[in-house]
């Protein structure tokens, strides 16, 4: 879709697929770029329309990710730049999952392939600062990893004692994975990285970060959650516990996925009878109103892993239309013909998109 409020520098470059972020710092948009020569799918990141009170912030973001990338993206580790304006800046688009939806539990490969992206990035005098983040480390269809979000990012003129301190943090905070998804693999030295955080670290868990909290989710109600953003963490909660409480449901789960009204919309897989999707419906919006979930799929089982939790990074697939990338999630899984249904009862056809 063409975007009528596109900055006038990228008029005729850009067009908007979807909505995939929005908050106080910028608005991210996937879609493709015309260079002149050929169309590349992409992702831009637009800082136009932010509150004047976040501007200079947002600008200053803006520039450590331009920085960061023009020097990471020609490793192969990480989004190409392809343009950079006063307001905009555009990366090429990767095809892969995010680790919280990837989840590669035992694939000790990935994890050296994560080691060995990082490597580069450090080699590359650039350190990104925000790798606690699972969404910023992805997974391509290959098995190898990619980063992404550099608008913490650092590049450095030279290997100094602060480029150390955060390249170990980086370190630190990509072991911190390892140790969730492949603990076994874990060297000794490893762990000894893991049990040791840097003194600046430990200063600003013990003050600076209160204060972070404080200010981003109490005074701006913002979270780090990507794509989920306060609707998923502040109401999605309430309309779970709602369903759940309704006579006949068996249970629910509430994801977030991009919408192009509002930014960020909530899709609710409700497993209950079939016939009960219209009373589902009334009752969300009579509780609800306005905050209600944009989307409302009544299934007859969610589907979860072998322990017994929910697999919310197949439903969030599901959400955002994006089912060729489920089939790598579920191929020989029992529950395969289960996802399948619930494939083809989706409700976000609207949003489907070709590149």
């Amino acid at each position: 879709m063409q975007d009528a409020d596109l900055p006038a520098e990228l008029a005729g470059r850009w067009t908007t697929t979807v909505v995939l972020k929005r908050d106080v710092f910028s608005t991210v948009e996937r879609g493709t770029f015309h260079t002149g020569s050929e169309v590349i799918p992409g992702v831009l990141r637009r800082i136009d329309q932010v509150p004047w009170w976040s501007a200079l912030i947002a600008r200053h973001f803006l520039g450590r990710e331009a920085r960061a990338l023009a020097a990471a993206g020609e490793l192969g580790i990480a989004p190409r730049l392809l343009y950079r304006g006063r307001t905009t800046l555009v990366r090429s688009w990767i095809d892969g999952h995010s680790l919280h939806v990837a989840r590669p539990v035992g694939e000790q490969a990935y994890f050296r392939s994560c080691k060995a992206a990082l490597r580069a990035l450090h080699r590359a005098g650039v350190t990104h600062n925000d790798l606690a983040k699972e969404q910023n480390w992805l997974r391509t269809g290959s098995g190898e990893a990619m980063l992404t979000d550099f608008q913490l990012a650092t590049r450095f003129a030279s290997r100094s004692a602060l480029f150390r301190l955060a390249a170990y943090e980086d370190l630190r905070h990509l072991l911190k994975h390892k140790r969730t998804y492949v603990p076994d693999a874990l060297t000794p030295r490893e762990r000894k990285v893991l049990a040791r955080k840097s003194l600046p670290t430990r200063i600003w868990m013990a003050t600076g970060k209160r204060v972070y909290y404080a200010i981003t989710r109490g005074l701006l109600n913002f979270t780090d959650r990507e794509g989920g953003g306060r609707r998923l963490v502040n109401d999605a909660p309430r309309i779970v516990a709602h369903l759940k409480a309704q006579p006949g449901v068996r249970d629910a789960a509430i994801v977030a996925f991009p919408d192009r009204r509002t930014g960020t919309g909530l899709y609710a897989f409700v497993a209950a009878e079939a016939d009960m999707t219209p009373a589902l419906a009334a009752s969300l919006t009579a509780a609800f109103g306005a905050k209600a979930p944009e989307r409302l799929q009544v299934v007859e089982a969610l589907p979860r892993q072998p322990t017994g939790e929910t697999r919310l990074e197949i439903l969030q697939l599901i959400a955002m239309n994006q089912v060729d990338l489920v089939d790598a999630l579920v191929a020989g899984d029992p529950q395969r013909e289960l996802v399948d249904r619930i494939v083809s009862g989706r409700q976000n056809l609207r949003d489907r998109f070709a590149f």
